[in-house]
C-alpha cells in the first residue's frame, strides 16, 4: 500500500466510485490544473500559463472542449460513475469526485500501471473560452429552487418536525431502527523496503462514517488523515463488498509451494495484508500473507480477484476523502 509496491495493473479492477447525479455536469464548464498518479499521489503534469484545457458539458448531451487553441466537439453520457466522454484515446473515465469546487476524472491506461486523475476547477462564463449562441438560454442552477417552492419545501419541513414532535410524545411510539452496523479495516500489505520503508499503513472506517488513514513511514514520520463519509455512501459500499462475496471466501490465503516460501525470506519482505469486515453481526478477517506482485512482477499467492477489487476501492475512498 506504499509507494513501492504498486505493480499490478490497475486496469484489471473494478474501481468502486459512488454513482452521480447527472446535475452535477449539465450545463457546467471546467478548467484543468494537474494530473496525478493515484497510487503514488505524485503529480505529474501541471497545467501552466502555455497549457489550456477547458470543457463544457451541456445539457444536450454534447460537450465543447478546448485545448491550447483548438476547439473540438463531442458527445458525453453517464452511468452511475462512469463518464463516457473521448479524451486522447481515453473513452471512459470514472468520476471519482464531483462537487461545486472540483470535478476529478480517473481513468487507465493498457499499457501502464496504475490509475490517474485529471483535476479540474470550475470556471465562470465570462472566462471560459466557450462562445454562447444568441439564441441559447442563459445558465440556470438546477440546485436552485424558485421562491413558490422553496416556502413550499419550508412548510412541508415544518409540519414534518411538528408531526415529528407529537409523535415523541407518544408512548406507544416504536423505537427508531438503528442503522446496521459497518466496519471496515485494512491494514499493512506490500513489501517493505525501498528509500523510504513503510512502517505503518493502516485504514479503518466506522460505523459511523469516520474514515482514519494512519500512514508512517521511515523518514517521514507519521500522517494521519479524519474524514467523515455520508452514511448513504458507506452503505452502498458495504453492499458492494458483499456482492463480492466477501463472506464466503478463505480467511487465510497462504503459500502453497516453494517459490513461495522462499520468497517470503528474500529481501524486500512482504508485509501480511490483513482486511477486517462487519456487517451487523457477521464479522470477518482475511489474511494474505504475500500481497500482490513484487518488483519481479509475481505474484505469489492465487488469491481470488475479488479481494483486490476490494481492497483497491478501499485505498480510492480513503484517498478520495484526503
Amino acid at each position: 500500500m506504499g509507494l513501492y509496491f504498486t505493480v499490478f495493473a490497475q486496469e484489471d479492477l473494478d474501481p468502486f466510485y459512488p454513482a452521480v447525479n447527472e446535475n452535477r455536469l449539465v450545463e457546467t464548464k471546467w478548467r484543468y490544473t494537474y494530473a496525478l498518479h493515484v497510487e503514488s499521489n505524485t503529480t505529474i503534469h501541471q497545467a501552466q500559463d502555455d497549457y489550456e484545457f477547458f470543457i463544457h458539458f451541456k445539457y444536450d448531451y454534447s460537450y465543447q472542449q478546448f485545448l491550447n487553441g483548438k476547439m473540438t466537439k463531442g458527445n458525453w453520457s453517464l452511468n452511475g460513475s462512469e463518464l463516457f466522454y473521448n479524451f486522447k484515446h481515453i473513452k471512459k473515465f470514472y468520476i471519482a469526485d464531483a462537487t461545486k469546487e472540483r470535478l476529478v476524472l480517473e481513468f487507465t491506461q493498457p499499457n501502464s500501471k496504475g490509475a490517474y486523475q485529471y483535476h479540474f476547477i470550475p470556471i465562470s462564463d465570462a472566462d471560459a473560452p466557450f462562445v454562447k449562441p444568441e439564441n441559447e438560454l442563459p445558465t440556470v442552477d438546477v440546485e436552485e429552487m424558485d421562491p413558490r417552492a422553496l416556502m413550499a419545501f419550508n412548510r412541508a419541513k415544518k409540519k414534518a418536525k411538528k408531526k415529528k414532535k407529537r409523535n415523541r410524545k407518544n408512548k406507544n411510539e416504536e423505537p427508531a431502527e438503528k442503522p446496521v452496523y459497518i466496519s471496515i479495516e485494512l491494514i499493512g500489505g506490500g513489501y517493505y523496503g525501498g528509500i523510504d520503508p513503510v512502517l505503518r499503513d493502516y485504514i479503518q472506517i466506522k460505523s459511523t462514517g469516520r474514515l482514519i488513514k494512519e500512514f508512517q513511514s521511515l523518514h517521514n514520520g507519521l500522517t494521519v488523515i479524519k474524514k467523515d463519509i455520508p452514511r448513504d455512501e458507506l452503505e452502498a459500499f458495504a453492499e458492494y463488498i458483499m456482492s463480492k462475496d466477501f463472506f464466503g471466501l478463505e480467511r487465510i490465503y497462504d503459500c502453497d509451494d516453494e517459490l513461495c516460501q522462499k520468497r517470503k525470506r528474500q529481501k524486500p519482505t512482504p508485509v501480511p495484508l490483513r482486511l477486517a469486515v462487519a456487517y451487523g453481526s457477521k464479522k470477518k478477517v482475511i489474511t494474505i500473507t504475500v500481497w500482490g506482485k513484487d518488483n519481479n512482477n509475481v505474484r505469489y499467492i492465487p488469491y481470488p480477484k475479488e479481494l483486490d477489487d476490494i481492497i483497491v476501492s478501499i485505498q480510492k475512498m480513503a484517498d478520495r476523502y484526503n
